[in-house]
């Protein structure tokens, strides 16, 4: 059976699909409209409808109201097996999901983005040589907790050599990258890249 028959609204299933598949991850409204392609409209009469139900939960930040899914919401873990079995079964996936192919499989990133992978949203590895301008990585992703700037450290242990990373938030970056900005073209783009990881295909 349909989804949007269920819950009596196809934005309706689409936001709870995409908060409940990626319950560590907020996201705000026209980002989610990109995400499920839905109209802003709907979109923002489903959101009211849902964290009056108390299944999303709102939060603020530098002047943006970001959703999310409420995990301690006494139906969360109905809602998360009943998506989960859902995008099993159906080809929609909402681009906020994340999928192991992601990245080469006998890639270290692999190992590297599995603890963050609810946070980045895209990734570039370059083979930048030590003195050469650019970037080393650029990490697009939600880090207002700054766990993304403690993995990047994490990270550049781990790897045994001072990396040059920059992070961003999803929204700088489909901006910059639609109007082409010369941080990009000449830091990242114009190297050569060696590993990428885009599940939410912004790159």
């Amino acid at each position: 059976m349909p989804l949007e028959k269920l819950f009596g609204s196809k934005t309706r299933a689409k936001l709870l699909a995409l908060f409940f598949e990626n319950p560590e991850k907020s996201y705000y409204v026209r980002e989610i409209t990109r995400v499920i392609e839905e109209q802003i409209n709907s979109v923002r009469r489903e959101l009211t409808n849902l964290s009056t139900l108390g299944l999303v939960k709102i939060e603020n930040y530098e002047n943006k109201v970001y959703y999310s899914a409420n995990m301690k919401h006494a139906f969360a873990r109905p809602m998360t097996e009943i998506f989960a079995r859902s995008s099993s079964n159906s080809s929609y996936t909402p681009q906020g999901s994340k999928t192991k192919d992601a990245v080469e499989k006998n890639s270290v990133w692999v190992e590297y983005v599995r603890p963050v992978a609810n946070l980045i949203s895209a990734l570039i590895v370059t083979n930048r040589i030590p003195g050469q301008d650019g970037l080393d990585l650029l990490i697009v992703g939600d880090n207002r907790t700054h766990k993304l700037t403690h993995w990047a450290e994490v990270v550049e242990k781990r790897q045994g050599k001072p990396l040059n990373y920059v992070i961003i938030s999803r929204e700088d970056y489909i901006y910059r990258k639609s109007v082409r900005d010369k941080f990009l073209t000449n830091n990242v783009w114009s190297l050569q890249i060696s590993e990428k990881y885009d599940p939410d295909k912004i790159l």
